[in-house]
């Protein structure tokens, strides 16, 4: 199944039913408003909420990193993600929030899983209908079935940057952040990269509508940052949220050696670990 669903494929794929559709949405940094409300005010019927940081590990320092198992199991049934249902997540604002709920449920085992690309805001401009009023999940079991090679800790991290595991480290964070000029959004840690790691922020993955850029254009931009078919890609960015849209943009294209990773801690948990190496510059 291709990652990606058109607003007008989805809108085909909800009258034929058997398909769960779950708003992922959340304010990254520098946003600010109250997804809960928004999806009261306005969602593609039928539509659940799916929050980050609700299936995320209440116990992690760090901001929304993956549950265990069985927390992840038992949200996903309260919500109705059964294995048996074709999940499709969108945000209200981009794609990066439905990227990493994307990428999470497909962690846990769960392969029949897309992304509404370009957000609600396709959906909006195809004339699609919304509707108003509260979350109405309707449970069905989850049974989780993990797939952790999709998940790269601060060992295998070290390990690529020590030369002794292969791979590529594409980071998603905007250049600056990337190069040690610009500060951090979470307070205490310093901005630069893992050494070898390559920038990509994530939004030069998009065209001016917030989609993908056409999959020949992304192609070629991975293959510029040395991506071939023999390469173990793993993407980072600040907290595990918009690599997730590095790996969403890979899988779409099929680009790589296998599946990616994606460094859940990513620069929060790296800059914040003791004796971790940080390089400035580009």
């Amino acid at each position: 199944m291709h990652p990606l669903i058109s607003a007008s494929d989805l809108a085909q794929a909800i009258q034929q039913g058997d398909i769960l559709v779950l708003d992922a949405s959340m304010a990254l940094p520098g946003q600010a408003f109250d997804p809960q409300q928004r999806f009261a005010n306005a969602h593609i019927a039928g539509a659940v909420r799916f929050d980050i940081d609700t299936f995320s590990d209440p116990d992690s320092p760090l901001p929304h990193t993956i549950p265990g198992q069985a927390r992840f199991a038992r949200l996903a049934t309260e919500r109705g993600m059964a294995n048996t249902k074709r999940i499709v997540f969108y945000d209200q604002d981009g794609m990066a929030c439905a990227a990493r709920a994307w990428w999470l449920t497909r962690l846990f085992g769960h392969e029949r899983v897309q992304v509404l690309e370009g957000g609600l805001a396709a959906w909006k401009s195809a004339g699609l209908p919304l509707e108003s009023g509260p979350d109405l999940a309707a449970p069905a079991p989850f049974v989780s079935r993990p797939r952790y090679d999709r998940l790269h800790g601060t060992g295998d991290v070290l390990d690529i940057v020590h030369g002794r595991l292969p791979g590529l480290i594409l980071d998603a964070r905007s250049r600056g952040r990337f190069e040690g000029r610009d500060p951090e959004p979470r307070a205490g840690i310093e901005s630069g990269h893992m050494p070898g790691a390559r920038s990509l922020p994530y939004t030069e993955l998009l065209d001016d509508n917030g989609r993908f850029l056409p999959a020949a254009t992304l192609k070629e931009k991975f293959a510029g940052l040395g991506v071939t078919d023999t390469t173990a890609v793993t993407c980072s960015c600040g907290s595990g949220m918009t690599a997730c849209m590095i790996a969403l943009a890979l899988v779409s294209i099929g680009a790589g050696a296998g599946e990616p990773a994606v460094y859940d801690g990513s620069w929060a948990e790296w800059a914040s670990t003791p004796d971790s190496p940080i390089v400035c510059g580009a």
